[in-house]
C-alpha cells in the first residue's frame, strides 16, 4: 500500500515538474524558430501542456489498462471544466465576452464525438487518425481565425538560447515518461489494493494529476486578471484532451473505450462542456459563487465515482 502511494505521489511530481520544464523549453525553441505568438499558444503551449495526460494515457493503454487510459482522458475535462475553471473563478471572477464562444462549441462537439465512439464499442486505429486529423484542421482553423482575447501568449522575459530550451525540454521530456510510468503502475497498484475499479482511479486521482499543469496556468491568469487566457487555457486544453490525447491512445493501442465510462462520466463530461457553451453564449462571468457550485459539483461527482 505505502508502495503504491509513493509511486502515485512521485508520478505526481514527475508529471508537475516536466510539464512544467517541457512547456519552457517548448517556447524557447519555437521562439527562437520565429513562430508568432498564436502557433505558439495554439500548438506549442497547447500540446506541450497537455502532455501529462498524454503519456499518462499511452503508458496506461500499453500496460493494458484501458480503463485509466480514457478515465484520465473524460476525468481530465470534467476536472478543466468545473474544479479548475470554477477555482479560477473564486480567486477572481472570470469575465466572459464571447471570445470563447467558438471553442466551447467545438469542445462540446468533441465531447459528443467521442461519446459518440463510446457507444460504439467500436476500437480502430482508423478513428484515432480521424481524430489526429481532426486536431489538426482545428489548429488550422484557429490559427486563421484568432480571438485576441483567448489567444494572447506572453512572451516575457530573457531571450532563451537554444541550449537551455533543448535541455529544458528533454529533461521534461524524461521527467514526464517517468513520471507517467510510475503514476500509472502505483493507480493500478492502489485499484487492486482498494478493491476500486481502474476506470474510477483514472476518473479522479490520475485525471486531477494530470491537470496539474492547466491548474496553475488558469489559476496564474486569473490571478492576473488576464481572463480570456484562463478561459482559453480550459477550453484549448478540453478539445486538446479529447481529439489529440484520444486519437495518440487510439492509434497506439486500437481497444474499445470501457463502456462503463458511458453509463455516468462521459454525459456529465458532455454536460459541463455544454454549460461552459451556454455561459460563453449568455453570462457576462462566472463569479465566485458559481465557482463554489463547480467546484461543488466536480467534488461530488469524484465521491460517487469511488462510492
Amino acid at each position: 500500500m505505502i508502495t503504491a502511494v509513493l509511486l502515485a505521489l512521485a508520478g505526481l511530481v514527475g508529471l508537475a515538474l516536466g510539464g512544467e520544464l517541457l512547456v519552457r523549453g517548448a517556447v524557447g525553441i519555437a521562439r527562437l524558430a520565429g513562430m508568432s505568438p498564436l502557433l505558439t499558444g495554439l500548438v506549442v503551449v497547447g500540446s506541450a501542456t497537455s502532455m501529462p495526460e498524454m503519456v499518462t494515457s499511452v503508458e496506461a493503454a500499453l500496460a493494458g489498462s484501458p480503463g485509466i487510459a480514457w478515465g484520465n482522458i473524460v476525468g481530465s475535462n470534467i476536472a478543466n471544466s468545473l474544479l479548475i475553471l470554477g477555482i479560477a473563478a473564486i480567486v477572481a471572477p472570470i469575465a466572459l465576452t464571447g471570445a470563447g464562444r467558438r471553442d466551447a462549441v467545438s469542445g462540446l462537439l468533441a465531447a459528443v464525438l467521442i461519446f459518440g465512439i463510446a457507444l460504439s464499442g467500436i476500437g480502430s486505429v482508423w478513428i484515432g487518425i480521424a481524430l489526429l486529423v481532426a486536431i489538426c484542421g482545428y489548429v488550422y482553423w484557429r490559427y486563421n481565425h484568432p480571438r485576441p482575447a483567448i489567444d494572447e501568449v506572453e512572451q516575457s522575459g530573457p531571450e532563451p538560447t537554444w541550449a537551455k530550451s533543448g535541455i529544458l525540454f528533454l529533461l521534461g521530456l524524461a521527467a514526464l515518461v517517468a513520471g507517467g510510468q510510475a503514476l500509472v503502475t502505483g493507480a493500478i497498484e492502489l485499484a487492486t489494493i482498494a478493491g476500486i475499479s481502474e476506470t474510477a482511479i483514472g476518473l479522479t486521482v490520475v485525471a486531477i494529476g494530470t491537470s496539474l499543469p492547466e491548474l496553475a496556468a488558469t489559476l496564474a491568469a486569473a490571478w492576473r486578471g488576464q481572463s480570456g487566457l484562463a478561459l482559453g487555457n480550459v477550453l484549448g486544453s478540453n478539445i486538446y484532451n479529447l481529439l489529440l490525447i484520444g486519437g495518440v491512445t487510439m492509434t497506439i493501442a486500437p481497444i474499445s473505450i470501457p463502456f462503463e465510462l458511458v453509463d455516468l462520466e462521459m454525459p456529465v463530461m458532455v454536460a459541463a462542456s455544454a454549460l461552459l457553451v451556454l455561459l460563453c453564449m449568455f453570462a457576462s462571468r462566472i463569479g465566485r459563487w458559481l465557482g463554489v457550485l463547480m467546484v461543488a459539483a466536480a467534488i461530488a461527482n469524484s465521491v460517487v465515482v469511488l462510492s
